[in-house]
This record gives structure tokens, C-alpha cells and sequence, in this order.
């Protein structure tokens, strides 16, 4: 497919990406306002890396340069790396036998 006829799926990419901040907000807004559902800390660095991820694709669908889609796949990564080692520790100190 040229690149030229990718003008749909770069539009409905973008959708994805403006859906997904707006999730992330209404989650944020609902936690903050009730104190119930996910915390930010439980989700924020997963949703940043999936943003990442998609930018990545976004910057590859525009014809970008490679550094901006390495940049954006390094820290897609180290978003979700952080989360991975964030979530170990958690559950290694909740099942510690100490």
C-alpha cells in the first residue's frame, strides 16, 4: 500500500490514541472524585506505554525519520519495564514470608 493511501488508518489511529488519553483521564477524574477504581499508579505507566507504542506506529505510518520511532519504542519500553519491576516488588512484599 503507498504510503500516500494510509491517510484513513493514520485518522483512526490518531482516534485511538485521543480515546485512549481520554481514558486515562476519566479513570484519573473517577479515582480522584470517589477514591474507588484504579489508582493512577496502577495503570499510568501501562497506558503511557501502549501511547508510546502506538506513536511509534503513528511516526512510521507519516514517514518520520527512524529517531523518532526509536525514541518512541525506548520509551514505550522503559515505560513498561518500570511497570513490570514496579509490580514485582509489590507482590514479592506482599507474599514475603517475613
Amino acid at each position: 500500500m503507498p504510503v500516500n493511501d494510509l491517510g484513513p488508518i493514520r485518522l483512526l489511529l490518531d482516534g485511538v490514541m485521543a480515546f485512549t488519553v481520554l481514558e486515562g483521564l476519566a479513570l484519573w477524574l473517577f479515582h480522584r472524585a470517589t477514591g474507588h477504581g484504579l489508582a493512577p499508579r496502577d495503570y499510568a505507566l501501562n497506558l503511557v506505554s501502549g501511547l508510546c507504542l502506538m506513536a511509534a506506529l503513528r511516526a512510521a505510518l507519516s514517514g518520520a525519520a527512524w529517531p523518532w520511532m526509536a525514541v518512541c519504542l525506548a520509551a514505550s519500553g522503559v515505560a513498561h519495564g518500570t511497570d513490570l519491576w514496579r509490580r514485582w516488588r509489590r507482590q514479592r512484599r506482599t507474599f514475603s514470608p517475613s
